[in-house]
């Protein structure tokens, strides 16, 4: 077994493969979230479906979408193993601690906060991806382009219409805003990127960004709903 097997399946590696593939897919949010802000605009949804289209076949696009598939399943697959790990760990030790300090408690809500996200994530995929994929739906015109572009808008505001999926929607997002507050700062630590100087400002970026990102994606079911 080479060195570098070695160090991806101990513990270090497996903090390092979570923190490397989390700040991708915290990259990611940031896009998502820009493209899923197009719902608000008031114009049938020309602006989201235009948005939908050139995601979904732009070739550079495709090609990163399908990774961040295997980021996803891959930083699912290593929380697991070091969920165990530290669990077994747990269990082994011969003396107890009658009092956890925060972080320690936030890191063991940690899987359970990715299970929720990772349930969510496959729903999300199934209505809405999944369909766009098999040309399930119906197509419309846009102005950014000479042939209609299927219409991704119309599964989305009808989710959006059902009370009971905007509160499961605003839930996840509450989950994967505790999820990210945890994880920013660790994955700086892990890396070990971090020092006393510059420490305060990146758990503050940590803070606004756990904090706004699943704010910003809570919000477009909400306005929708309410204001739309």
């Amino acid at each position: 077994m080479s060195w570098f097997t070695k160090f991806l399946s101990s513990s270090i590696g497996q903090k390092v493969i979570m923190s490397l593939t989390g700040i991708f897919l915290m990259l990611f949010l940031i896009v998502h979230l820009l493209g899923n802000l197009q719902l608000l605009k008031d114009d049938g949804g020309e602006a989201f479906n235009t948005y939908a289209f050139f995601m979904t076949h732009n070739p550079v696009i495709k090609t990163i979408s399908y990774s961040l598939y295997a980021f996803i399943l891959w930083h699912a697959i290593q929380g697991i193993l070091l969920w165990r790990k530290n669990k077994a760990a747990a269990g082994n030790s011969r003396y107890a601690v009658s009092h956890i300090r925060t972080e320690e408690r936030s890191s063991r809500n940690m899987a359970w906060f990715g299970i929720v996200i990772f349930v969510f994530l496959v729903l999300h995929l199934w209505q809405f991806w999944l369909q766009m994929k098999l040309g399930a739906l119906p197509p419309v015109e846009v102005e950014a382009y000479s042939h209609p572009v299927q219409n991704l808008y119309l599964p989305v505001a009808e989710a959006f219409l059902n009370p009971l999926y905007v509160l499961f929607y605003v839930f996840c997002m509450v989950v994967v805003g505790l999820h990210l507050w945890h994880g920013f700062w660790s994955s700086f630590q892990t890396l070990g990127i971090n020092h006393p100087r510059y420490n305060p400002l990146i758990k503050t970026i940590g803070y606004l960004y756990a904090v706004g990102v699943p704010a910003g994606f809570a919000l477009i079911p909400l306005w929708m709903y309410f204001v739309r």
